[in-house]
């Protein structure tokens, strides 16, 4: 059984095609004929397909696709139309929004109009994705786990592009698209509220985005670590209690003085993922609408020292400089 004893598992196993279970008449069918990827099968289940769309999802994607769409486009335009430099610059091109003399009005769209009408549509498509996932999970009779997860990473989306712009009263608040414009609006934003690493829920925030990354490594290790076990069964190892789950428990003790079991350690990593995002939401939703400094917020909290006074006597200039 050492074979197994790898990050990939070296031999895939492949049977008939799973179809799922029956779908309730009402439905939209399961589209495609389904196939085994080897390569998909390095990393999870080999069997692409069949796909399940339905109204919401493809409500979803046309809107998605036109939000997409309309940014792409700007990026292209921004270049000239140059498809070479379109690829040369994509990291750099941004779609910003309108600047702060319009507030929460409507601006032209070359102006910041397009960035709202492309927000627009996104926010649409997430919110359809969102109910498709919470429908989905019903019909098969499972928890809502994962759209309470999800939707809590669309709070902080909202925060980010509509709540705090807002409350704000300006568009200007908001977030531009684009990869490195956006990382250059953190950092701006950072530097104009007194950096933001002084801000507790950012640093809860940091915590819990750390704490998730190790707690889904170490299960993720743990688990692969007793697959020859079975520890991959994990419904039937918490059900009926096998070798793998007590290889598991037995070595997290040891190795972290606390016991996690099958089902529990699922619930540490689903709320130190969904409260990373939650905290997070919270420390920019606070910032300019309750506190305008962290820095400041920090020294007079007790949270962070006062810069030294620099005020010294130079004898050469005969005063005080500073």
């Amino acid at each position: 059984m050492a074979e197994y004893q790898n990050i990939f598992t070296q031999v895939q196993v492949q049977g008939h095609p799973e179809e799922g279970v029956p779908i309730k008449d009402g439905n939209w069918g399961r589209q495609g004929k389904p196939f085994f990827n080897y390569w998909a099968g390095w990393f999870g289940n080999a069997q692409i397909g069949p796909i399940y769309l339905g109204k919401l999802g493809l409500a979803s994607l046309v809107f998605g696709t036109i939000a997409i769409l309309i940014i792409g486009l700007n990026f292209w335009a921004a270049v000239n139309w140059d498809p070479v430099q379109f690829i040369r610059q994509l990291f750099w091109l941004g779609l910003e929004p309108p600047p702060p003399e319009y507030g929460l009005r409507l601006p032209p769209l070359a102006d910041g109009g397009w960035w709202l009408m492309a927000g627009f549509f996104l926010t649409i498509s997430i919110l359809l994705w969102w109910a498709r996932v919470y429908q989905r999970a019903r019909a098969l009779g499972m928890g809502t786990h994962v759209a309470w997860a999800f939707a809590a990473a669309i709070w902080l989306y909202l925060v980010l592009g509509f709540i705090r712009p807002v409350l704000m009263g300006s568009w200007s608040e908001a977030v531009p698209f684009g990869i490195f414009p956006h990382l250059d609006w953190t950092t701006a934003f950072s530097i104009r509220y007194g950096n933001l690493f002084y801000n507790p829920f950012h640093m809860l925030s940091i915590v819990f985005l750390f704490g998730s990354t190790l707690l889904f490594a170490m299960h993720g290790a743990t688990i692969l670590a007793v697959g020859r076990y079975g520890g991959e069964r994990e419904i039937d190892q918490i059900t009926d209690r096998g070798t793998a789950s007590e290889r598991a428990a037995l070595f997290w003790r040891w190795t972290m003085g606390f016991n996690a079991t099958m089902e529990s350690i699922h619930r540490w990593a689903w709320w130190f993922a969904v409260l990373c995002v939650v905290t997070g939401g919270i420390g920019i939703l606070l910032t300019g609408t309750v506190v305008d400094n962290w820095y400041l917020w920090a020294v007079k909290h007790g949270v962070a020292p006062p810069y030294p006074d620099l005020n010294a006597i130079d004898p050469n200039l005969g005063g005080a400089v500073q």
